[in-house]
């Protein structure tokens, strides 16, 4: 038989015949439409509401600038290469300049807002020490911490967005159970989202012992903020178990120190009770100590973003209380920081996400070529 016997002669099918093959293709039709308009639901950030699980990337960032020359080269080359990357949205994870040396004015809130809206993606954020807590420091320009951290809320977090030049709705901690100047208001920088079967959340969990440490510490506003954030985490653990997430990612600022391998960067803390042995006030062992048992209880995978620390790592360093890993708890430690020596780490960690991946997250530093500074790129 030759490969002519095969062929199909459509004039002279039968009616059915001619049925079931318009039926498949119009079937293949509805299969590309869905899996297009699924990609696109990623890409533009809107809530799937746990029913398409397709894999998208994210891009962290954080740290920056903290110079001149980041501010006017290194952010935006960066924003450049998120900006030509496919990208459901970014978050930057606090510190909006350097610790000392440059005042906390309202230009400041000014430039960071040009920055995140020229990005293409939605922009997440969360608040840091050098942009409000540390902002009491004279060389900072002496202000009032509160009123920084208000001035904030208004300009960065005064409506459900995201900001970015496409945003993404977010479920707000709307009760006033934080402090401003005035006493008791939202703590409405704290958000969560949920995107391809992941729920996400932001904390404002700051440097400089959280509020407890540095030029004027306030215990008050600490305290009230601690709360929040331990109900917040608490909550969002909570929506992910009931939505059936696939894991959790938590982006916040402050490196509150695991264990006892690293002074240099982070507070020295008994890894087993979660106890601060340095003899500094503790700002975080109440939150790390929630946070354990909401990781353990929820078993799936959970991400633990910051920056703080200037030093690109990602590893899990967290145990229980009997000093075993826990398997399930990542830390991200994203890029950020300013060197006499010319060196700047303005670069950025793009993070591949897919619910049906055993792991579901897979992270990916992303080297900005035109922010090569000891290696020039090739």
């Amino acid at each position: 038989m030759t490969t002519k016997d095969f062929r199909f002669d459509q004039a002279k099918a039968e009616p059915h015949t001619r049925r079931n093959l318009l039926f498949a293709a119009l079937g293949v039709l509805i299969m590309v439409v869905a899996t297009t308009v699924g990609a696109a639901a990623a890409a533009d950030g809107r809530d799937d509401e746990g029913d398409d699980r397709g894999s998208y990337a994210i891009g962290l960032w954080g740290d920056l600038p903290y110079s001149a020359i980041q501010e006017t080269v290194g952010v935006p080359n960066l924003i450049a290469d998120m900006n030509s990357q496919r990208l459901a949205f970014t978050a930057h994870d606090g510190d909006l300049k350097q610790g000392s040396g440059s005042p906390c004015d309202d230009a400041l809130y000014t430039r960071a807002l040009g920055y995140f809206n020229s990005l293409k993606a939605p922009a997440i954020f969360t608040p840091g020490d050098n942009d409000w807590t540390d902002c009491d420091r004279p060389s900072n320009g002496g202000f009032n911490s509160r009123d920084r951290l208000d001035h904030e809320r208004q300009l960065f977090f005064s409506t459900p967005f995201s900001l970015g030049q496409r945003r993404l709705r977010q479920e707000v901690q709307s009760t006033p159970a934080c402090l401003g100047v005035s006493g008791p208001v939202p703590c409405v920088e704290n958000r969560r989202w949920s995107l391809g079967g992941v729920t996400y959340a932001t904390l404002n969990i700051s440097g400089s012992c959280n509020n407890l440490c540095d030029t004027a510490p306030d215990p008050d506003e600490f305290a009230a903020r601690n709360a929040a954030n331990i109900a917040w985490t608490k909550d969002t653990f909570a929506q992910a178990k009931a939505r059936g997430s696939a894991a959790v990612m938590l982006i916040t600022q402050a490196d509150p120190g695991f264990d006892l391998s690293d002074g240099t960067r982070a507070p020295l803390r008994d890894p087993k009770t979660l106890a601060e042995t340095d003899g500094q006030p503790d700002g975080y062992q109440q939150f790390l100590s929630a946070l354990r048992d909401q990781v353990i209880a929820f078993a799936k995978p959970v991400a633990y973003v910051y920056g703080d620390s200037h030093y690109f790592r990602i590893d899990k360093p967290f145990l229980d209380s009997q000093g075993r890993r826990l398997e399930n708890f990542t830390r991200v430690e994203t890029f950020g920081d300013n060197q006499a020596n010319g060196n700047n780490d303005v670069h950025w960690v793009k993070v591949f996400v897919d619910a049906r991946s055993r792991e579901v997250f897979a992270y990916q530093p992303q080297i900005v070529p035109g922010n090569r500074t000891a290696v020039p790129q090739p």
